[in-house]
């Protein structure tokens, strides 16, 4: 798998540190050049970082540029060349003017804060169109940003892909987003979406929230840029951003205080569960399912789904379980709980059964899983201890909500026969040698 394992780490890290910006030039062939436009509102970097190949960029004084000539060929399992963007906000102490940043995410404004950008695509090159919103724990207008970095694809051309590794996907701001994550000395979480699109608008804490959501950022942390641009690998030339704004005054959509409805009709066909959808005022980005064994004592969530079906797994035999589900969206609203049902298993079990063995080093460990058949849309989720960072997983689908996680199934192992087997597991790192492994509910740790 191709990793992009310094796109983030460098994106800004020496673009504009003691650099005077150049004011009035309408192209921009300086490696780390700059201009305002729109009175200062906003800045334009060429900001050709990771590359000696050269680039220019013909400004649009409206708020927008063209990458004029780009002659990049870098390789696609490696760093991008540059990354031209326009922005709102600081970017290494060269800041525009009244974008009211830094913003603290827990502030009653930050749901104001709103964006658009509309774009032009060649049919050549190799490239990323994406957003970059950068985030701080303290109110930082110079140097690295340390808290969270969130890019938003809105298309790629060739073999490239963010930091880092996908774990799971979301409905946001009209579209369908593959989610990644990976940690670079901030956590940095893209949203790659699944059908290309050459506009968005959209509000910051849309995504934020999902972020904040998913256990990769604080609302304690600040915004410090809304940079919008391009990544190049190869090529580059004729990719243009026509138009960009950025506003505080809200716009279409205040803050989202409103919960989803909540979800109905929830039945259980063996240890299937499906049930109806729920509607939100924006949108609803998921389902949280919630177990307990037995018909008395409290539940505790075992997975999400983006979906309305979730198929149970790792459940012991000849036993009863109660499940419930409920809706959350984007800005972290949760809805009220289904009605409850009840599910019984066979004598033999779901599975022929479950079994984990853990390799152990220093802080890090590997978790190896033998799932043995027969399993049908099998599903292994539990609880990862606090401080505790999965960074990579093979032959199954890690979906991360937090410190809630879901392995499952791939096309090809996601069903097993009886008699037969299929192995998978994740590798991860724990704040200090010796502290608690997770428990692995349903799986036998051998």
């Amino acid at each position: 798998m191709r990793r992009i394992a310094l796109v983030a780490a460098l994106l800004g890290g020496f673009v504009l540190f003691g650099v005077t910006p150049a004011q009035a030039a309408p192209v921009i062939c300086e490696k780390y050049g700059s201009t305002t436009v729109q009175s200062g509102r906003y800045v334009v970097i060429n900001n050709v970082w990771g590359a000696s190949t050269s680039q220019c960029i013909d400004v649009n004084q409206a708020g927008g540029f063209t990458i004029q000539s780009a002659n990049h060929n870098n390789a696609t399992n490696g760093a991008p060349a540059s990354y031209p963007a326009i922005y709102a906000g600081c970017h290494y102490a060269n800041c525009s003017t009244g974008s009211n940043l830094p913003m603290q995410a827990s502030s009653g404004n930050f749901g104001n804060v709103r964006t658009s950008v509309s774009m032009s695509y060649p049919s050549t090159g190799t490239w990323d169109a994406a957003y970059d919103i950068w985030f701080d724990p303290t109110p930082r207008t110079d140097g690295q940003n340390t808290g969270a970095e969130i890019m938003i694809w809105l298309n790629h051309r060739g073999s490239v892909q963010p930091v880092g590794s996908q774990v799971g996907t979301v409905n946001l701001a009209g579209g369908t987003w593959q989610v990644w994550f990976g940690n670079i000395g901030w956590n940095v979480i893209s949203y790659v979406r699944t059908s290309a699109a050459s506009s968005i608008d959209f509000a910051v804490n849309t995504f934020y929230s999902d972020a904040v959501s998913r256990g990769y950022a604080q609302r304690s942390w600040y915004l410090t840029s809304v940079q919008a641009g391009f990544e190049p690998w190869v090529g580059g030339a004729g990719l243009t951003l026509n138009n960009f704004t950025y506003t505080t005054s809200g716009g279409q959509n205040p803050t989202d205080t409103t919960p989803p409805s909540t979800p109905s009709n929830l039945t259980a066909s063996g240890t299937n569960l499906s049930w109806n959808a729920s509607s939100d005022n924006v949108g609803v980005a998921g389902y949280r399912i919630y177990r307990r064994q037995g018909t008395s004592g409290s539940f505790s969530q075992v997975a999400t789904s983006t979906s309305t079906s979730y198929a149970a797994t790792g459940l012991a035999a000849s036993t009863t379980y109660q499940f419930y589900v409920s809706a959350y969206d984007a800005a972290g609203n949760v809805s009220g709980q289904s009605n409850t049902v009840s599910v019984t298993t066979q004598g033999g079990g779901q599975t022929g059964g479950c079994s984990v063995r853990f390799d152990q080093w220093g802080p890090g460990y590997v978790a190896y899983f033998t799932l043995n058949g027969p399993a049908t849309n099998w599903s292994i989720p539990f609880t990862l201890p606090s401080g505790h960072q999965i960074t990579s997983n093979w032959s199954s689908q890690l979906t991360v909500s937090g410190s809630n996680v879901t392995l499952t199934g791939m096309s090809w192992n996601a069903s097993v026969p009886a008699g037969q087997s299929t192995t998978f597991g994740f590798q991860a790192n724990r704040p200090a040698t010796g502290s608690p492994l997770p428990t692995i509910q349903g799986c036998t740790q051998v």
